[in-house]
């Protein structure tokens, strides 16, 4: 950014301030979309290095799941669900392509996720991403793959037919809401590939869950679930 165009966003900012979207305090030079505090204060769980961590739980008994991560965790109504509540609902995508890519250099920690061969979105259903204009766990997924220096796959794993919210549903019921849902298009694709599913939040995994057991039922190939946020509620 150019002197005059520095300038101009400063006379801009007064009188249209942009603002943190979890504290709300009034961003100065420098700081985007989060301020420097809240990015300091950000509830980051180090999952990647715990084999055992509460997301991987989730999926144990269920689906092989080679590693599971989340970012970060947030209580039901903290200022960090509105992180997420911005990218998956107010259009910031660019919030979640910038807090992928901070996850992605907490993966690259890690050898399990590290070494991951492609990135696989969870897709949406094409009427929900067309009223949203965009799929928020791809921007994530794009932020996440800049760093790690791998290919993101939109093609392979698709939504078949369009769900209602699982917000207000148990696990049992998420499972049934999502158990027929997704399928593979040319699944050769990514045959004895390690493939990193990722999501913006995971709360009970069955969404997750879903789709590992499709990509898993291409031979050679392995799983791992990375999410931007951890539900812990």
């Amino acid at each position: 950014m150019n002197l005059l165009e520095q300038r101009i966003s400063d006379v801009l900012g007064l009188f249209f301030p942009e603002l943190c979207v979890t504290c709300g305090r009034r961003l100065v030079s420098q700081e985007t979309f989060l301020c420097f505090d809240c990015w300091e204060d950000l509830p980051v769980t180090n999952f990647h290095l715990k084999t055992d961590n509460k997301v991987a739980q989730l999926f144990w008994g269920r689906v092989d799941i080679s590693a599971a991560t989340a970012f970060f965790s947030y209580k039901k109504g903290s200022r960090y669900q509105q992180l997420i509540h911005f990218v998956k609902y107010k259009g910031l995508k660019e919030l979640g392509y910038e807090t992928g890519k901070k996850f992605g250099f907490q993966l690259l920690e890690s050898p399990d996720f590290a070494a991951v061969d492609v990135i696989i979105p969870v897709p949406l259903h094409s009427r929900k991403a067309k009223k949203r204009g965009y799929n928020q766990s791809e921007w994530i997924a794009r932020g996440v793959a800049e760093v790690l220096e791998k290919p993101v796959d939109t093609k392979t794993l698709h939504r078949k037919v369009f769900t209602l919210t699982q917000t207000k549903r148990n696990r049992y019921e998420r499972w049934q809401n999502v158990e027929t849902v997704f399928g593979l298009s040319d699944p050769k694709g990514i045959e004895n590939k390690h493939v990193l599913l990722v999501d913006d939040v995971v709360t009970t995994g069955a969404t997750l869950e879903a789709c590992a057991i499709h990509l898993l039922k291409v031979p050679g190939t392995k799983v791992s679930i990375a999410t931007l946020a951890f539900a812990d509620i």
